[in-house]
């Protein structure tokens, strides 16, 4: 019987990985705004996942779990890595153009916004999360989360909606 358990888990589990990886893929990308670290955080999310996944199926709101896993997992990185020195160019790694789904310009814009306004804009309008799942995911007030959103749609219209309108 415990076989059968497992079998239905990989099965629940891969539905939810080829629903769900593009759309996390491009929150994460709009809130790290690095579409290489991006990659590593989901491959790194969804492992997790899969370690846990009955509490992770259980979950109101899986994705979200995902994206805050995603971010926590790059604050734990930037902490270890913070203290590091490059060697001019001997530690650059080679930029690769990868397909985000997020137009370039808009990515770049996102990058001028707040830390936690692009959290925001990730879960709100990339995942479409509704704003009570985002405060829970974020850990965060729910005004907290739509003034966050707010102050970035707000500049983000500076630069996406032409100065003569």
């Amino acid at each position: 019987m415990r076989w059968l358990d497992v079998e239905r888990e990989r099965a629940e589990f891969a539905k939810f990985y080829n629903e769900h990886r593009d759309d996390c893929l491009r929150a994460v990308t709009a809130a790290v705004g690095n579409p290489q670290l991006a990659e590593d955080l989901v491959a790194d999310a969804f492992a997790k996942a899969w370690a846990s996944w009955r509490k992770v199926a259980r979950h109101p709101t899986p994705r979200a779990w995902l994206v805050r896993t995603m971010l926590n997992t790059r604050v734990s990185w930037w902490r270890r890595h913070r203290r590091e020195v490059a060697l001019g160019d001997h530690d650059q790694i080679a930029t690769v153009q990868r397909p985000t789904g997020l137009d370039e310009t808009l990515l770049g814009i996102l990058q001028q916004l707040p830390q936690r306004q692009r959290e925001v804009v990730a879960l709100r309008i990339v995942l479409d999360l509704d704003t009570q799942a985002t405060a829970r995911a974020l850990g965060i007030a729910e005004g907290s989360v739509k003034a966050h959103l707010s102050r970035a749609i707000s500049t983000l219209r500076k630069h996406i909606v032409p100065a003569d309108r």
